[in-house]
């Protein structure tokens, strides 16, 4: 299981992600959890994994995917 980067309260719209379908890179927060870049490292958060850890995304994953929840696994090519 991937460990958090940190802990904090979910936002109201905060998407879910499941680590299986994630690197390990993702799930620390050290690359974008849709599209894998690592540099500039992501800012963005853009969800949280099951156990509340903070996923986070480059600026155009977090444009493409918006506040819209989603009931699939999200892929983008970089």
């Amino acid at each position: 299981m991937c460990e958090p980067v940190m802990q904090t309260a979910a936002a109201p719209d905060s998407y879910v992600y499941d680590p299986a379908w994630l690197s390990l890179a993702q799930c620390m927060g050290d690359a974008c959890v849709v599209c894998h870049v690592k540099w500039p490292r992501p800012r963005r958060e853009l969800g949280e994994l099951p156990d509340g850890a903070r996923v986070f995304g480059c600026d155009e994953c977090a444009g493409i995917i918006g506040h819209q929840p989603v009931s699939e696994p999200l892929f983008a090519a970089h």
